[in-house]
């Protein structure tokens, strides 16, 4: 019996002993709150969110002619409330849950309308309801730069039937191709805050949508200089404080890697501003707001996609990479080539997306990143690049068709030359 107590006494002793090295161990794979993270992403959602409206807003709405400016404005906060909907509905779902066989290119249903997201539902060390509304800024500023493509000329009514359908059939499932464990995360495309699902995706969008919507009435001809670009550098400004909510909070918490991208961010935004300022002030003969503007845009979006891979040294150059080439895209390729991008989507958003997609391959730092820069994975981001110009080319095409068909995509000539504010909305600006 004394034996059996000893026994049972040694036993218990040992299981103590295994119990306080595993209990810690067990406990460190439980996803746990964590305050400092969760603070962080509120501050970066409503930044993101501040990106669009007033940002993206006012940054277009200072761009066109006065006549179309309450046009502009309202294209922007009506695609945030539809694009919000949409996301809560099923975008959401289609971007970040496993799509079964289908996974490598789209996610499934299992969370339409939110379902399963509880108060306490974790993503990480945040709440799922904080990561979702962080993911649903992102599909709401991303159709809203494709706006810029067709302004002054587009009906309301077509213009949300098309990107309504677009966020759900193009840009939810390149979401999940490269941040829902579809096949370009597979691959190792590099993407930390949206440069290819983003920014070439909404520009590729931009640019088919131009083409087919055709050039605005008198185009080359009418003066269609900007009605007030004090209007589109406040836009610019709050854009680029909202861009650190964009790409700081790519990291999804309050660390290093979030400060490492605030500081490449701020690099390579002034060095790309710098670089377009520059040359237009020699190509041209005088820097212009205009100019010093879109290089910083341009910055913003090239350091994108790089923003949690690369140092400051990697950023400089970036920047002055994406201030000269977006410069000569913007400037001198869409006259040679004659399509009538009006607020420059494309030459912006479309080819600092690239541009910045490639350098990303090239300047990555291990380091920083977890990989190396190398002529190898500068091949993976062109594959990156390339699946999706084709999906967002394709898609765009075939989307803006059947709304052609059913509405009509462009207001008609006499309403054009008056003006969208008072023929589509009722209202003109004093």
């Amino acid at each position: 019996m004394t034996g059996t107590r000893n026994l049972l006494a040694a036993l218990s002793s040992v299981a103590v002993f295994l119990a306080a090295f595993a209990g810690p161990a067990i406990a460190q794979d439980e996803p746990k709150l964590s305050a400092g993270d969760t603070a962080w992403m509120l501050t970066s959602t409503a930044l993101v969110l501040m990106m669009t409206i007033p940002g993206v807003a006012l940054f277009y709405g200072g761009m066109v002619r006065k006549k179309n400016v309450l046009a502009t404005v309202m294209q922007s906060f009506a695609v945030c409330c539809l694009m919000s909907v949409l996301w809560m509905i099923v975008g959401y779902s289609l971007a970040f849950t496993d799509g079964g066989s289908l996974n490598a290119y789209v996610g499934g249903f299992s969370k339409m309308f939110l379902a399963g997201i509880g108060k306490d539902t974790l993503s990480g060390t945040i709440p799922e309801s904080v990561f979702m509304t962080f993911q649903m800024t992102f599909a709401i500023i991303t159709p809203a730069l494709i706006c810029g493509a067709v302004a002054d000329r587009m009906k309301f009514s077509a213009l949300l039937l098309f990107l309504g359908a677009w966020v759900l059939i193009v840009y939810a499932p390149i979401t999940h191709w490269v941040w829902g464990g579809g096949f370009l995360a597979d691959d190792g495309v590099l993407d930390f805050a949206g440069g290819t699902v983003v920014h070439i995706n909404s520009g590729i969008a931009g640019l088919v949508a131009a083409l087919v919507i055709g050039k605005r009435h008198n185009y080359g001809s009418e003066n269609m200089a900007p009605h007030n670009l004090v209007l589109s550098v406040i836009g610019a400004s709050l854009l680029w404080v909202g861009w650190f909510g964009f790409n700081a909070g790519s990291a999804v918490a309050a660390d290093g890697a979030a400060g490492m991208a605030m500081a490449v961010t701020q690099i390579c935004t002034a060095a790309a501003a710098l670089t377009w300022m520059f040359i237009e002030w020699i190509v041209l003969k005088k820097p212009s707001v205009l100019g010093i503007i879109s290089g910083a845009v341009a910055g913003l979006v090239a350091i994108t996609p790089a923003s949690g891979f690369v140092d400051p040294m990697g950023a400089l150059f970036i920047g002055i990479a994406a201030g000269a080439v977006c410069f000569f895209a913007a400037v001198k390729l869409k006259p040679a080539l004659g399509y009538d991008d009006s607020l420059d989507v494309f030459g912006i958003h479309g080819v600092g997306g690239i541009v910045g997609a490639i350098l990303t391959g090239w300047f990555a730092v291990e380091a920083i990143g977890g990989t190396a820069g190398s002529m190898s994975q500068v091949f993976i981001q062109i594959k990156g690049i390339l699946a999706t110009i084709a999906w967002s080319a394709i898609g765009t095409f075939v989307i803006l068709k059947v709304i052609d068909l059913i509405v009509g995509l462009r207001v008609e000539q006499n309403v054009e030359v008056e003006g969208l504010d008072i023929n589509l909305h009722g209202e003109v600006v004093q």
